[in-house]
């Protein structure tokens, strides 16, 4: 039987990129999305001709009271999870100095970014471990948290994405720690700059900045990157690192003089 990952936000962008490489690495897919199922019809075409059964779940991650009808399509369709990838999140609408930004935004950011996968994880992990104990020998969950190296690199003018991001990264530790016992993995990918819908406003800014020598490589991140980054935890490859942090920047992180 395939196992099966559910990816939040994997419509577009990174998710897309991560469901990509899931489906290519054997799994079998659940999507989650606030778009109406019409508008993903493309991408989950291309998911299912890249071998995934695909479910497509509507509905806002951010809540939790939606996270029940989530997990209950999930287990009418496939009868299992193995794998969550907690990708959903956004960008401030306006990016705003820490002087001046509103209340407002930083709601809207913690709870999308980081109360929504915070409490998805709860429930998927409480099913992950009912699972372990159906069979012991055989079944491994992962969990995956995207989150971005503005976890630690600071924009003043999105301050509350970075804390956001941040939240997203002690998250990790917590969970890798409590479902140690359960075998359990729970990893933290961290993008750098990555060509998506999202950064497509300030392309120029970041193409001027990677020209200058901002990341090692020259060049934008694309979703395939950390998608096949996320698709290595999920299938196992990296098996004795549990709460770890993969970081995929091309570089930018390293210090250098």
């Amino acid at each position: 039987m395939k196992r099966v990952a559910l990816v939040t936000g994997g419509s577009r962008g990174i998710g897309l990129g991560i469901a990509r490489a899931l489906a290519q690495s054997g799994f079998d897919l659940a999507i989650n999305g606030r778009r109406p199922a019409a508008d993903v019809a493309d991408a989950v075409a291309e998911l299912g001709r890249l071998g995934a059964t695909v479910l497509y779940v509507p509905g806002d991650v951010a809540e939790a009271a939606e996270h029940p009808a989530l997990l209950d399509a999930i287990r009418s369709r496939f009868g299992r999870l193995d794998v969550l990838v907690n990708n959903a999140g956004v960008a401030p609408d306006v990016r705003a100095d820490i002087l001046e930004a509103a209340p407002e935004s930083f709601d809207r950011l913690i709870r999308i970014n980081l109360r929504g996968p915070y409490f998805l994880t709860q429930a998927v992990a409480r099913w992950m471990i009912d699972q372990k104990k159906g069979d012991v020998t055989r079944f491994r969950g992962v969990i995956v948290n995207v989150s971005s190296i503005s976890a630690n690199v600071a924009s003043v003018n999105r301050g509350d994405y970075c804390i956001s991001k941040a939240g997203v990264a002690m998250a990790t530790q917590l969970w890798a720690v409590r479902l140690a016992e359960f075998g359990i993995d729970v990893f933290e990918v961290r993008p750098g700059i990555v060509a998506t819908d999202m950064t497509s406003g300030v392309k120029q800014k970041y193409d001027d900045l990677i020209a200058g020598g901002l990341t090692l490589q020259k060049r934008w991140g694309e979703p395939e990157d950390v998608g096949r980054a996320v698709a290595m935890l999920a299938r196992g490859d990296l098996s004795y690192a549990t709460g770890q942090v993969l970081t995929v920047d091309g570089g930018l992180s390293v210090r250098r003089l």
